[in-house]
């Protein structure tokens, strides 16, 4: 009997991805652990592997088709002794259809219907002509700023669905969307008054990192009541710590503030857990490692990649740890057990010269740290004016999970570990 193959989940936010290419073509064979396809998801891309083993017989999503439903059907599988005239009564009776038709979601209320109602189904296209046009929400947003009238479009998606790159490479000229298609939301616009201002711009599209950043962002700070606390702490001993430290070395590690900062959150995370929490209604939930995520800008967006029990870790160790995630994050080949978690936030803008800032929580995280350059300034010491090193950190949290006087006692910790770096050996 044929197998389907379905589009995985894989990270616990992925709702949907972009199959990104196919690495097996029709009728090759697959054995079980063999890579497949590539998957972009909400936070990189990511290989699938085949979990059962057979001849690769129908591809019913091609590569770079958007917006595919978790747990639709991408692909069947053959087994042995079957051939290509199984397929079609196999799809058909197992009442599945690829993603571009019907989404998983979408699978119960069929159970119910005599007949699939397919305008209930959100990547239809709006009637036209009385009949239908089928695309993918993307396609029809793209038709409906560039006014392209989707029913004189060809798809070339499964079963003729209009996809991203049929609505780029058609021309505008006719209406648009019908009036019955949805209305257009503040990013369109916005869209529409840059273009009736006359304004010059080029085009970049969203990729599916930079959209769900965008959605969870939003909605941390729509959700989560921010309380932000701001310390200055004199990185002179730290400096000097290092620079010890790297010349002993002989060129064996290269130690950065940053992995200062990151041991340091940790050894005060772990003398003061009351920081290290997360909000539930029900309770708090406080964490027993401090595992730090540290936010990397990559060219698809950012991310969050992961140092495990940090606070169980030394400084070359951590070094070493966060410049292979850093690299492989930039690569967007980190695996997913490598930045979906994390109980500690940190973002440093300390390198771009940025003195200090905000950052917006990553829930369910109550805290993520904001560490601006180390800046030379004069300081009172003991009555006396003296030029230091200065670096400001701002402490972002939930407040209902770590209001200001948690906050403050936590950045008291860090203070003290990131003034003192020996005292983080004790």
């Amino acid at each position: 009997m044929p197998i389907k193959v379905t589009m995985p989940a894989l990270s616990p936010t992925m709702t949907e991805g972009t199959l990104a290419n196919w690495l097996k073509a029709e009728g090759d064979a697959v054995q079980a652990g063999d890579v497949i396809a590539e998957i972009e998801t909400d936070k990189a891309t990511m290989e699938v592997e085949a979990v059962d083993e057979g001849v690769l017989g129908k591809i019913l999503v091609p590569a770079g088709t958007e917006g595919v439903a978790v747990n639709t059907v991408i692909a069947v599988l053959l087994e042995d002794g079957e051939d290509k005239s199984a397929i079609d009564g196999f799809l058909a009776g197992a009442d599945s259809k690829p993603a571009a038709d019907k989404p998983a979601a979408a699978a119960q209320d069929d159970k119910k219907a005599e007949t699939p109602v397919v305008a209930a189904v959100p990547v239809a296209a709006t009637k036209v002509d009385g009949g239908r046009v089928f695309a993918s929400p993307l396609a029809k947003r793209i038709a409906a700023d560039k006014g392209i009238d989707l029913s004189n479009v060809k798809g070339s998606g499964p079963r003729g669905r209009i996809v991203k790159a049929d609505v780029l490479n058609a021309k505008a000229g006719a209406p648009a969307v019908s009036a019955s298609a949805p209305a257009a939301g503040p990013a369109s616009d916005t869209k529409k008054l840059i273009d009736a201002l006359g304004m010059e711009y080029t085009e970049i599209p969203n990729n599916n990192i930079k959209k769900v950043t965008a959605k969870r962002l939003t909605e941390a700070k729509q959700t989560i009541p921010h309380f932000y606390v701001s310390v200055d702490c004199v990185l002179d001993d730290l400096l000097a710590a290092r620079k010890q430290l790297n010349d002993d070395a002989n060129g064996a590690y290269k130690l950065s503030v940053n992995d200062f900062v990151i041991k340091s959150s940790a050894m005060a995370l772990k003398a003061y857990p009351a920081a290290n929490v997360a909000w539930t209604d029900a309770a708090i939930l406080q964490f027993k490692h401090a595992d730090i995520s540290i936010a990397v800008a990559t060219p698809n967006g950012l991310i969050t990649p992961i140092i495990k029990a940090a606070e169980t870790k030394g400084l070359q160790d951590i070094s070493s740890e966060m410049k292979d995630l850093a690299g492989r994050a930039r690569d967007g080949k980190l695996k997913p057990h490598e930045f979906q978690g994390g109980t500690f936030s940190i973002s440093n803008l300390g390198m771009f010269g940025v003195s200090n800032f905000g950052a917006i929580v990553n829930p369910p995280q109550s805290c993520i740290l904001a560490v601006g350059a180390g800046i030379e300034k004069p300081v009172v010491v003991n009555g006396k004016i003296e030029i230091k090193t200065v670096m400001t950190v701002t402490l972002s949290t939930d407040h209902r999970s770590v209001d200001g006087a948690v906050a403050a006692e936590f950045l008291q910790y860090f203070k003290r570990y990131i003034e003192n770096p020996v005292s983080m050996l004790l």
